[in-house]
């Protein structure tokens, strides 16, 4: 049997590390030189083509597989001429015949002529009978044969052979086989593939030349019937294997050539499609932090139709959000201002004045306009208070499921319960077969309603009815609110909802309401995704109608 080629032993896993290096903080305004960004794009694809191409690279196995295929070509080569042998060269008496050498040597040269292997015949003593190296040289003539001029690839070529002959030591060396020599006389105890041929088998080795090449070797018996006459020892080297393997080598080393520059080039265009636009959007989210006298613009990047543009996007309606906040509070701050130095002004001027009078009566009533203030600026610095904390509250606490017909029956039990004098009564008609759920948070769409019928209650005569009626329409949940008042003043429909919107009944006590409560009520509902619209009732009654719409999950 051909004895099986050795697999390598395991190969020491390469790897490629790549060290990014940076400042402990990041500073969108300074524009680094080369993008980190590009550096993690590129990185993985380098790294994933150079694992795939080292991989690829170590041909082991296609090199095995070539020996092999090379044993087998030998192997059933040798059978072909130790049955020609066999069936020709034998000469004698039919019990003892023997090969003869000189047709022997005829059939050993015109059989491996064509090809670039070696033939040895032995006989069964260990004696060499014929060698093919010795017959097929005679009678041969030289051919001059001209060679090509200069292919200009050959500079290329060139180049990679130099990266190859680079390359070739820090790959991993096949198993180690016995070193070949060549000298006269050699017989059984250097070919130990012949005494197995001699004893009927098929024998094969293979030895190592000093550089590298490997020569391969197979033995086959030459017999008569079954008795063994000799030994054909047929072999080879590897220099087309090699060479073979080398070419693969090369053609590999050329196709990861061309396929990491387009791969550079790719992870460049990609970076740049990337790290370009998030570096301006980067850039002008510092300048929304730095600047203080004018807007900063977002870079529009919505055309991308990516999440590139989604950013941009989302920064330019943030940092519009931020603007029209900033406003706000300023708007905000200078109302609050307004409106109390109004009250602090009254105290600043009944003080003044108290110190000036002597009568008792007017005494008394200086200091009820006092005590009045004290309460009005009791009254809005505690709204004030509540309404600078919606926002906050809403972003922070968890939201949760809401009946908002079991609020309602809460809410109207309470006021009527805290109402000692008579008043407007309660009407309430839930429209839904089953509860209708929404989500938010029930302390505060418990103040919008609270605020909503005080309102009503504060504008409706005693004998009035307040109606409170709750229904689903499509995806949203709407409630109404109507009363038997005066109703909203024309073209207040939405002044009402601003902050400290002063219209209040005839006859009511100056500064029990601050202003602010429609205004908070809107501010909880849009927070909660919903809609709070005022409008007046059609009829002879008249009266207001407020309107929230609130999204069902």
């Amino acid at each position: 049997m051909v004895r099986q080629l050795g697999q390598p032993g395991p190969r020491p896993a390469g790897s490629i590390q790549m060290q990014l290096s940076g400042r402990g903080g990041p500073d969108p305004g300074r524009h680094r030189r080369f993008s980190t960004l590009t550096l993690r794009i590129l990185a993985p694809n380098v790294l994933a083509l150079g694992v795939l191409v080292g991989g690829i690279f170590y041909l082991d196995q296609y090199r095995d597989g070539l020996l092999d295929a090379k044993i087998a070509a030998l192997q059933s080569q040798a059978e072909v001429i130790a049955g020609a042998l066999g069936e020709s060269a034998l000469t004698g008496p039919e019990d003892r015949r023997r090969l003869d050498g000189n047709v022997s040597a005829r059939i050993i040269r015109r059989l491996v002529a064509p090809t670039l292997t070696r033939a040895r015949l032995y006989l069964p003593g260990g004696g060499m009978l014929a060698d093919s190296r010795q017959l097929v040289g005679a009678g041969r003539q030289v051919h001059l044969r001209y060679l090509p001029p200069a292919d200009p690839s050959d500079h290329v070529m060139h180049f990679f052979n130099r990266i190859y002959d680079w390359l070739l030591p820090s790959l991993p060396s096949g198993p180690a086989f016995p070193p070949y020599q060549e000298r006269l006389g050699r017989g059984l105890s250097d070919y130990p593939e012949l005494t197995v041929a001699l004893s009927g088998e098929v024998g094969g080795a293979i030895r190592t030349l000093k550089d590298e090449t490997l020569i391969l070797s197979v033995a086959v018996p030459v017999q008569q019937l079954r008795r063994v006459v000799g030994a054909l020892l047929l072999s080879g080297d590897s220099a087309d294997i090699e060479e073979g393997v080398r070419n693969a080598r090369l053609a590999i080393l050329q196709a990861s050539a061309l396929a990491l520059t387009v791969t550079v080039l790719m992870s460049f265009f990609l970076a740049g499609t990337i790290a370009g636009p998030v570096r301006h959007l980067a850039k002008a989210a510092d300048r929304v932090r730095r600047w203080r006298g004018r807007r900063a613009q977002i870079p529009d990047l919505s055309r991308r139709h990516d999440e590139i543009g989604d950013l941009s996007v989302a920064l330019h309606e943030m940092t519009e959000a931020l603007y029209g906040r900033l406003d706000a509070i300023e708007v905000f701050a200078a109302d609050v201002a307004h409106e109390i130095k109004n009250p602090l002004t009254s105290l600043r001027s009944a003080l003044e004045s108290i110190e000036r009078t002597e009568d008792p009566g007017q005494k008394r009533d200086l200091m009820a306009v006092m005590a009045q203030d004290v309460r009005r600026m009791d009254r809005l610095i505690s709204d004030i208070s509540n309404a600078s904390r919606i926002d906050a509250e809403l972003a922070r606490e968890e939201s949760e499921s809401v009946d908002l017909a079991a609020l309602l029956e809460t809410l109207i039990a309470m006021r009527q319960s805290a109402t000692a004098t008579p008043g407007p009564k309660f009407e309430l008609q839930v429209n839904a077969a089953s509860p209708i759920l929404i989500e938010g948070l029930p302390s505060r769409l418990g103040q919008v309603v609270d605020n909503l019928v005080g309102n009503a209650l504060s504008f409706s005569p005693s004998e009035g009815v307040i109606r409170l009626s709750l229904e689903r329409q499509g995806g949203m949940a709407q409630l109404v609110v109507e009363d038997d008042g005066p109703g909203v003043p024309p073209g207040q429909e939405e002044a009402i909802f601003e902050r400290f919107y002063s219209q209040r009944p005839v006859g009511e006590t100056f500064g029990q309401h601050s202003g602010l409560g429609l205004s908070i009520c809107r501010q909880i509902i849009e927070a909660h995704g919903g809609t709070i619209t005022a409008q007046n009732r059609v009829g002879t009654h008249g009266g207001a109608r407020f309107t929230v719409r609130l999204p069902l999950p």
